[in-house]
């Protein structure tokens, strides 16, 4: 009740300064019946205010807001790709075997849809990764994840990211690899079952990263082309991409 002490004195303040504006108006005019009408016909008029106003003007603000929001929120993501997200991304799937079978689907290019990059990266989500945790050096991803972990954890402070679950659960699953890697002294001789551990921390956060890209190159294709344009000619698993424009 406290908290709201003052809203309610500024409510009662402008009541009685109506209701005094409205005995002034009787007292130099003694019109009572003129009052009424124009009382009647205000009141009328509340409900559709309220409609513009709450409704219709508070939807247009939130729908502003919100874009606003989303366009902060790409830019920490853009940060996160190219920091770490392309490099990671190019790492992990050193991991995966099968990545050949994927290769297609990861190398959008300037005739790609908006519709074709939601089923990829749709796909990519549901897809099962075939991990061997021996295929590529162990060693070299956890030093890789342990000295991008400031980064990480700074771009986990951004408010911005608390209307993006997907890419918040990414760094998640980046943290969670980082700290399984970071815990073990020697990751050589491990052994089968603590493999097939690292297996699944792998596949998590490899499965979310294919995704989430996906979808970061849709936003610069329609927002950025000339970042997109780059970004194919980066691209980790094409093996003819050269930053050289040919």
């Amino acid at each position: 009740m406290r908290k709201h002490a003052w809203e309610i004195k500024v409510g009662v303040g402008l009541v009685a300064l109506s209701a005094a504006l409205y005995m002034a108006h009787y007292l130099m005019f003694g019109d009572a019946h003129h009052i009424l009408i124009y009382l009647v016909g205000d009141i009328a008029f509340v409900p559709i205010e309220v409609l513009i106003v709450t409704l219709i003007l508070h939807r247009l603000l939130s729908i502003h807001e919100k874009q606003s929001m989303l366009s902060k929120m790409n830019m920490v993501i853009g940060a996160f790709f190219s920091e770490v997200g392309t490099d990671l991304l190019e790492r992990l799937a050193a991991f995966d075997p099968s990545s050949e079978a994927i290769r297609e689907s990861l190398v959008p290019g300037q005739d790609w849809t908006p519709g074709r990059f939601v089923t990829v990266s749709a796909a990519l989500r549901k897809r099962e990764h075939a991990i061997d945790p021996t295929a590529a050096d162990l060693v070299a991803l956890r030093d890789f994840l342990c000295s991008h972990r400031e980064f990480m954890l700074r771009l986990l402070e951004n408010p911005n990211l608390l209307e993006h679950d997907s890419f918040t659960d990414l760094l998640w699953a980046a943290f969670h690899l980082t700290e399984e890697l970071a815990h073990r002294a020697d990751l050589s001789g491990l052994p089968e079952s603590d493999l097939d551990h690292l297996a699944g921390d792998v596949k998590r956060a490899y499965g979310m990263l294919t995704g989430e890209w996906i979808d970061y190159m849709q936003h610069l294709k329609g927002s950025y082309p000339y970042l997109f344009s780059l970004a194919v000619r980066t691209n980790p698993f094409d093996p003819d991409a050269k930053p050289e424009v040919a």
